[in-house]
């Protein structure tokens, strides 16, 4: 089974700041980023788990656990439950 790049299983923090057009950009959770009430961020695991960590309403991070897999290159497809519940396909980059 293919699997994503080495560097991609941690957590990443959304950094809106830098966002363009339908791009999102996340930066890795020790990055230097400006003062904000809150951001959402995400976690691969390379067992397959993916950690969504939404803004609560106390701007603490709540975690949503869900799975992802390689549907083709450079594709994914993230599957979460509950309210979230469907499957998102999101094609990535390396930058």
């Amino acid at each position: 089974m293919p699997s994503l790049p080495d560097p991609i299983f941690k957590r990443w923090i959304h950094f809106r700041e830098e966002d363009k057009g339908e791009s999102i950009v996340y930066r890795p959770a020790g990055y230097p980023f400006p003062p904000a009430r809150g951001r959402e961020g995400i976690e691969f695991r390379s067992d397959g788990a993916f950690i969504h960590y939404q803004i609560g309403p106390n701007d603490r991070s709540q975690a949503v656990t869900g799975r992802w897999k390689i549907i083709e290159p450079q594709t994914i497809e993230i599957k979460l439950p509950g309210p979230e519940s469907g499957s998102v396909r999101i094609g990535y980059r390396q930058v």
